[in-house]
């Protein structure tokens, strides 16, 4: 049992790395949704995307394995919300996104396209809890009315 969780944690942890490299291989010019947020600076998403930071202590906490297997299962429906999510398991690097949330262990923010905090948890949550969240976000209701052409 030991090693399956092993495994499988190993699988989830080369995942953002896999996702990135095979994007900026990808000829088609999609982006990736994952990125390590240790090297990443908030401002390239400002008005354009919604990023979901996911911090942990280490890659092996069972809470950040849960959080990105919802996130990794389900992917297309983030994406479909301009959701980028970064990932920060290093407290030792003190990234930006450390200096700015001040987390504690595990912890699962949500910004606005704005750069406001929408939502902030200390556990797991589902794909479909966060995407609710979004939708009621006045930006994201306007994004869905201009999308169905109505005014």
């Amino acid at each position: 049992m030991k090693k399956l969780f092993v495994l499988i944690f190993m699988a989830l942890a080369a995942f953002p790395a896999y996702a990135q490299d095979s994007a900026e291989r990808d000829p088609s010019g999609d982006s990736p949704i994952i990125f390590d947020g240790v090297r990443t600076d908030l401002n390239e998403f400002l008005w354009i995307k919604r990023p979901l930071v996911v911090f942990a202590d280490a890659p092996a906490d069972p809470r950040y394995v849960e959080q990105m297997q919802f996130l990794t299962d389900r992917l297309e429906a983030l994406d479909a919300r301009d959701v980028v999510v970064l990932t920060d398991t290093d407290p030792g690097a003190r990234s930006d996104l450390r200096q700015q949330f001040h987390p504690r262990g595990f912890m699962l923010i949500l910004l606005g396209k704005d750069g406001t905090i929408y939502l902030r948890k200390p556990f797991p949550w589902d794909v479909r809890e966060i995407s609710r969240v979004i939708d009621k976000l006045p930006t994201r209701q306007r994004e869905m009315r201009e999308n169905s052409g109505g005014s």
